[in-house]
C-alpha cells in the first residue's frame, strides 16, 4: 500500500485506522507516510475508510484559511477526504503478507481466507486430529504486534525436532522447504504478517512435552503466541486424558467447540433386498 503524497492532505485519519500503527504524519514532508518495513498489507487503510474525492488543493487551502481564523476542518474519522490511498502491485515475497493479513483474500494453497486455514474445527468431517492424537494450534501475532517468518520458524524447527507431524493443508506448512526439519523458505523469513498459525498433531501421551517446547521458544521471540488443543471426547462426549495435564500446567480450561459429526453419514446404509416405499403410501 502506498499514500499518493500529491493527494494526501495530512488529515490524519488514517493512522487510527493502521492496526500495526505503520501510518504517520511525516512532519518534513507533512503528509501521511507509510512504514512499509510494518506494513502488512492488510488494506485495512484502503478498505476501512470511505475514499471521497475532494479536490486535495482546495482541501489543504480550506484547513489554512480555518487554522489562520484559530478553526479546525478536519474530515470524518472513517473518511480519506482525497482518496489518497493506492494499492500497490504486490509481488513475491512481498505478496505473502497480504495473503496472511486480509481476511478478505483466499489463501493459494488451501482457498481459505484470511490465514489460510480451517484448523481442526472441521475434524468431524476431516478427522484430522484421531484417537489417542492431540491437535494443536499455535497462532503468533495479533494487530498491533504482527509477527515474521523467521520468529515461526524458531517454532517449526523446535517442533519438528520432536517429530511431531505438520498439518499439509496449512499455508505455514505450504511455505516449509523442509516439513521434516520445518525449515521455512529463506526469502520469505523478514516478510511480517498480521498473524500466522502452525497447526501440528502427536500423541496425547506428548502433550507436555510439546507445550513445554513451546514455552521455551516464546521465550526468545518478539511476538504473542497462543495455543489451543484439540482433542477426541469419550463415548460420553468427556475427555480425562488431555484436560488433567493442562490443568498440570497451569491452564483453565474452556471447551471452545464440540464437533458432533453432522458432517458425517452416521445412519445406516438400508439393506439391499429391503425395497423403500414412497413416503405417504397406503399399506
Amino acid at each position: 500500500m502506498r499514500i499518493n503524497p500529491n493527494k494526501c492532505v495530512a488529515c490524519g485519519n488514517c493512522t487510527y485506522v493502521c492496526p500495526m500503527g505503520a501510518i504517520y504524519i511525516d512532519p518534513v514532508i507533512k503528509r501521511a507516510t507509510i512504514n512499509r518495513e510494518e506494513c502488512v498489507e492488510c488494506y485495512a487503510c484502503y478498505n476501512g475508510l470511505s475514499q471521497e474525492h475532494l479536490n486535495p488543493t482546495m482541501v489543504r487551502t480550506m484547513r489554512k484559511v480555518f487554522q489562520m481564523m484559530r478553526l479546525r476542518f478536519d474530515p470524518e474519522p472513517d473518511v480519506c477526504p482525497t482518496a489518497a490511498f493506492e494499492p500497490d502491485e504486490l509481488t513475491w515475497p512481498r505478496v505473502v503478507r497480504r495473503a496472511f493479513s486480509d481476511p478478505r483474500v483466499p489463501h493459494e494453497s488451501t482457498g481459505v481466507q484470511g490465514r489460510g486455514t480451517e484448523e481442526v474445527k472441521t475434524n468431524d468431517v476431516s478427522g484430522r486430529v484421531k484417537v489417542g492424537e492431540v491437535g494443536f494450534t499455535i497462532e503468533f501475532g495479533r494487530p498491533g504486534v504482527g509477527v515474521r517468518f523467521h520468529e515461526i520458524e524458531k517454532m517449526s524447527m523446535t517442533l519438528a525436532k520432536r517429530g511431531v507431524s505438520f498439518e499439509k493443508k496449512n499455508p505455514v506448512t505450504s511455505l516449509m522447504t523442509d516439513t521434516a526439519t520445518g525449515k521455512i523458505r529463506e526469502d520469505i523469513l523478514n516478510e511480517k504478517v498480521l498473524s500466522a498459525i502452525l497447526e501440528i498433531k502427536t500423541t496425547v501421551d506428548r502433550t507436555e512435552e510439546i507445550i513445554r517446547a513451546v514455552w521455551e521458544v516464546e521465550k526468545q521471540i518478539d511476538t504473542v503466541v497462543s495455543i489451543g488443543v484439540g482433542t477426541r471426547c469419550d463415548e460420553n462426549g468427556e475427555e480425562h486424558v488431555v484436560a488433567p495435564v493442562l490443568e498440570k500446567l497451569g491452564y483453565s480450561l474452556e471447551r471452545a467447540k464440540t464437533n458432533i459429526g453432522l458432517g458425517k453419514i452416521s445412519n445406516e446404509p438400508a439393506p439391499a433386498d429391503q425395497k423403500q416405499e414412497p413416503a405417504g403410501a397406503a399399506r
